[in-house]
């Protein structure tokens, strides 16, 4: 039987032999086209699919880096911003020294006696001066004594050089004295401008008349503006007690004090009130205009 099945399929002369090894091989190089085509449209499909992986990936990490860079951008610029209100309140040591620099030679550090003989101190500072005479804004408190007859003698100093100075006049409900020395020519330190008006938030700048470099600083907010006073948390020692309270362009907004409550009525831990400085204006000084001091008040 096996052999009757070989007969009937396999040729019997060399020409079925060779059409039927040619048939194998028109088969056998059809699959391998087949094949071949399959292989080369699978790789076209992978290279297609890679080149537009490459491509979107390209795409999108320019893009990431874009959005990084502007993000970062935003922060920075966001992060400034915020930095700005604390850059603008902020005193360098530079900055400090500088105004001190501006001031120091209207600054004088105010001595005398209180009623039990006790030490006295203060700092006053120059706000006229002609070719003879100067007149220094003070404490109150400093000289109070020196408002008796007869009382202490009242000493001012600048470094090594030391003069006596005359009480003029006082306001002792606004903590203010006005005193003159026998010399002139003196700079003295300016009002500021009404316009922009000092704010609550403001940083201020109260100085003393002794220091090292001619002066001390101590620095502050401001919690409170009212026509009685200036509410600020610039420490005031002793010595800065009649001294200038001053913006960051050395212009005087105030005088110090230790004593002077505005229309609170009592003394608080840590908050000052300061006298604006117009209201220098209203018995000690004479003042013609808002800018310029013309000359002493009333002598008491």
């Amino acid at each position: 039987m096996a052999g009757e099945w070989r007969d009937r399929v396999m040729p019997r002369s060399a020409l079925g032999m060779a059409m039927l090894v040619l048939a194998f091989s028109v088969g056998s190089a059809f699959s391998g086209v087949v094949l071949f085509s399959y292989y080369q449209f699978r790789k076209d499909r992978t290279e297609e699919k890679v080149d537009a992986l490459t491509k979107n990936f390209d795409s999108n990490f320019k893009n990431a880096i874009k959005t990084i860079q502007k993000t970062g951008a935003d922060a920075r610029e966001q992060i400034q911003k915020e930095l700005e209100p604390l850059q603008r309140i902020r005193a360098e040591g530079d900055t400090l020294e500088n105004l001190i620099m501006k001031v120091k030679d209207s600054l004088y550090f105010v001595s005398s006696l209180d009623e039990n003989g006790a030490a006295t101190v203060g700092t006053g500072f120059i706000v006229a001066s002609d070719s003879s005479q100067s007149l220094l804004l003070t404490s109150y408190s400093t000289v109070r004594a020196a408002t008796h007859q007869p009382g202490p003698p009242i000493t001012v100093r600048q470094g090594d050089q030391q003069v006596k100075a005359s009480l003029w006049t006082w306001q002792e409900d606004h903590d203010l004295a006005l005193i003159i020395v026998q010399k002139g020519n003196i700079p003295h330190i300016s009002f500021a401008p009404r316009s922009p008006a000092v704010k609550t938030g403001d940083r201020v700048f109260a100085l003393s008349g002794l220091g090292a470099s001619g002066g001390a600083i101590s620095q502050g907010f401001v919690a409170d503006v009212s026509s009685a006073g200036i509410q600020h948390d610039a420490a005031i020692g002793p010595s800065f007690q009649g001294g200038p309270l001053v913006n960051s362009k050395a212009e005087v907004l105030g005088v110090a004090s230790r004593s002077y409550t505005g229309n609170l009525g009592f003394v608080t831990d840590d908050v000052y009130f300061a006298v604006p400085i117009r209201s220098a204006c209203d018995k000690v000084l004479r003042c013609p205009s808002d800018d310029e001091v013309s000359g002493a008040g009333a002598r008491r």
